[in-house]
């Protein structure tokens, strides 16, 4: 039987019962992404899919923008069972699918989709999942933090803020080049917390401001826990995203770039006695949401771990 390709593409979807005829088991799963080699999905979800007995394959399939819509409404035909997405379609995906779930709804993002018959339903486990995975990392909940969100304005910053609002963390700071962004998302999280005494009462308790280093400056003595949700670190010559002289030591530091392992904010954050981790604890927690989803039942999250980090 062949080995699966490390990608596949849009024509070979279109195709799929000669593209992936003779994979065994066959592939039911796959992560939809522009580019999407860099991917660790398949290196968490099929060691879960073997431990659990299910009797088929994740694959990755590279869709560009403009085939997005098309491969969505390809799946089923495929014999798929659903697909992960991630940049650059995040958010595209939302307004593809039939039905979602309430966090998906409220994040205005979807990454997990469901084929069921004729329908695609989507859901976001990048919320929960970064709530698991900052519990996992630092022994903290969400509720208690003042936190501060930088690139608020996509996909991932938007999933994260909306997941501290529910969560009526202490203090929430969202940061973005285009800080208008940011602002309308603030206005949205505000109304979406209601009569909370947590959001509500000072301005400063939900903030919006642009990633500049005299605007961080101010805020980051009343900040708790930093989050990056950009793509800002997978490259060395990558911008610095804070001024390491800002980052206290009482700082906890979660960057949701998980390759490098470590990188230049993480080494940042540890440099000046803070604690920091990556996005792979977040990458594992929202593959177990969506192997649940996928699947209603619970994950093999060790079978997953030890995936991850053989990787």
């Amino acid at each position: 039987m062949a080995t699966p390709k490390d990608v596949y593409t849009f024509s070979d979807l279109k195709k799929w019962s000669s593209a992936g005829k003779d994979l065994d088991p066959p592939a039911k799963l796959a992560v939809f992404g522009d580019p999407v080699e860099h991917s660790l999905s398949p290196q968490m979800h099929n060691p879960a899919l073997e431990a659990a007995g299910v009797g088929c394959q994740y694959v990755r399939l590279h869709i560009k923008p403009d085939e997005l819509v098309e491969a969505l409404r390809t799946l089923g035909k495929a014999g798929f069972i659903g697909t992960n997405v991630t940049i650059p379609h995040k958010t595209g995906v939302f307004d593809e699918v039939d039905d979602m779930t309430e966090v998906a709804r409220r994040t205005g993002v979807v990454n997990t989709v469901l084929v069921d018959g004729d329908k695609l339903l989507g859901h976001n486990t990048d919320a929960p999942g970064l709530k698991r995975a900052i519990r996992e990392e630092f022994s903290v909940d969400l509720t208690d933090m003042r936190v501060m969100i930088l690139g608020a304005g996509g996909g991932a910053g938007r999933a994260a803020s909306v997941q501290c609002a529910m969560d009526q963390c202490e203090r929430l700071v969202l940061v973005n080049r285009t800080v208008e962004k940011a602002g309308a998302l603030a206005k949205e999280l505000h109304d979406m917390t209601g009569d909370s005494d947590r959001l509500e009462g000072p301005a400063e308790r939900l903030k919006a401001i642009p990633l500049d280093a005299k605007e961080l400056e101010r805020e980051l003595d009343q900040i708790d826990l930093i989050i990056n949700c950009t793509n800002i670190g997978m490259s060395p010559v990558d911008p610095e995203l804070i001024p390491q002289r800002l980052i206290q030591p009482h700082h906890l530091v979660y960057d949701m770039v998980y390759s490098p392992p470590r990188t230049r904010l993480m080494a940042a954050a540890e440099s000046s006695g803070a604690r920091a981790a990556n996005g792979l604890s977040m990458l594992l927690w929202q593959g177990a949401l969506a192997f649940e989803f996928w699947f209603n039942r619970e994950a093999p999250i060790e079978a997953m771990r030890k995936g991850l980090l053989a990787e």
